[in-house]
């Protein structure tokens, strides 16, 4: 609901959308947005960290990985005002903020995108049995950047398994996460 400033008047911003949203698909959208703006949350945590130890190409790999998210968040807030529904933003939880080496810090980044990629799978899975195809149409999307976003979370623990504990390797890697 919508009140207007001053007049005390109540307009419900879903009557005039075309293609009107179940509330229970709208909600599970809002909280698919406070999850996706977590991830940025966490990612730019993760940045920082790296900041911190100096390994700068990490830190950017991280800050883009974190713009991307807060898009990923803002095109679901899009969607529900295209549908003329309400966004409601929920609260965020505080990412961690010490990691202990970068071989961890972007296996938790590998973990976390696998729960995200389950929470898209479960949410699409909902607007397809509430027959939400506009839901599912967008959703699509977010299945194939999941499969990339594992992908590519996955190539840098893979590369970082493999420079071990040389300095010299990681800081290869460390450059070539630079030029992202």
């Amino acid at each position: 609901m919508f009140r207007y400033a001053n007049e005390g008047r109540e307009a419900n911003v879903n009557e005039n959308a075309q293609t009107p949203m179940k509330g229970a698909v709208r909600d599970a959208m809002n909280e698919q947005i406070k999850h996706e703006f977590y991830s940025a949350y966490l990612y730019l945590s993760m940045a920082g960290s790296f900041e911190t130890a100096n390994l700068p190409g990490f830190a950017r790999w991280m800050r883009k990985q974190s713009e991307e998210e807060r898009e990923h968040a803002m095109k679901l807030f899009d969607f529900l005002l295209d549908r003329g529904e309400q966004v409601q933003l929920l609260p965020i939880d505080q990412p961690p903020s010490a990691f202990r080496s970068p071989l961890d810090t972007f296996e938790q980044a590998l973990e976390h995108e696998k729960e995200i990629t389950s929470r898209i799978h479960r949410l699409y899975e909902f607007a397809v049995q509430e027959s939400d195809y506009p839901a599912q149409v967008l959703l699509h999307w977010f299945v194939e950047e999941q499969v990339e976003e594992e992908k590519a979370a996955t190539e840098v623990v893979e590369r970082l398994k493999l420079a071990g504990e040389d300095g010299a390797a990681l800081l290869l890697v460390d450059k070539e996460l630079g030029e992202r």
